[in-house]
């Protein structure tokens, strides 16, 4: 869109003190945006959309030269689903992707080329990086640390303060940058970490503080650091 287009709104649209809407920006009917709320250029929102006091919407990322992914430049608009609920203080790039019904808590980061499907909740403090991509009705909770080049599939529960990785060597610059992939159903608990590039399988459960190192296989359960498979015991006859 060129700079100069006017913002395009819908009827039926309140906002607060403060707000900042930039060019090209089309605002849904029936939206609601809270106090000083700073929409960047050519966001589109959806219908029914809530959003917080104090939001960024489309933000642009930047970096410097110590960083070994620089942010892309070039980046689709922010994409807002009908009916999409936005708490306070949230920030969310452009190039990112969020389809209806989705709900993003206070505090929360949404980096660039992210996407997040329908029903999905992304809690409160949570950092989704970029490159990331959500499933349908996910549950992610407070402080979750969501890495870049992940995979979420549907389903997926995430218990608080949840930690991931994509780079094996810290800093080095001799690893593909590879996230966890966590198939559909499986169950995260709280205080986990997941190291780069294991796949946690469908139905799988991790639980609470184990530290993920290798793959986990469908419907598996792993506890401890290292995280290791429970084995049921045999009934006695």
């Amino acid at each position: 869109m060129n700079a100069n287009d006017e913002p395009v709104i819908g009827s039926n649209v309140t906002m607060g003190k403060g707000v900042v809407i930039e060019p090209g920006v089309v605002i849904g009917d029936d939206v609601s945006i809270g106090h000083y709320a700073v929409i960047k250029r050519d966001t589109i929102i959806g219908k029914g959309v809530q959003i917080g006091d104090l939001v960024v919407l489309g933000k642009m990322p930047a970096g410097n030269n110590k960083m070994a992914m620089k942010p892309a430049q070039e980046l689709r608009p922010l994409i807002i689903g009908d009916g999409v609920k936005i708490g306070a203080h949230v920030v969310i790039y452009r190039g990112v992707m969020i389809e209806q019904d989705v709900l993003i808590g206070d505090l929360a980061s949404i980096r660039e080329r992210v996407a997040i499907g329908k029903s999905s909740i992304i809690g409160r403090a949570v950092t989704v990086e970029p490159k990331t991509v959500i499933g349908n009705r996910v549950t992610i909770q407070t402080a979750s640390y969501i890495t870049s080049d992940m995979v979420i599939e549907d389903e997926v529960f995430i218990g608080p303060c949840c930690s991931t990785s994509n780079d094996k060597y810290m800093g080095c610059g001799n690893y593909k940058h590879q996230g966890p992939i966590i198939k559909r159903r499986a169950r995260i608990g709280n205080n986990a970490a997941l190291l780069p590039g294991v796949i946690i399988g469908e139905e799988a459960v991790v639980g609470a503080g184990a530290v993920v190192t290798k793959d986990v296989a469908n419907e598996q359960t792993v506890v401890g650091n290292p995280a290791r498979p429970i084995h049921k015991k045999q009934e006695r006859s």
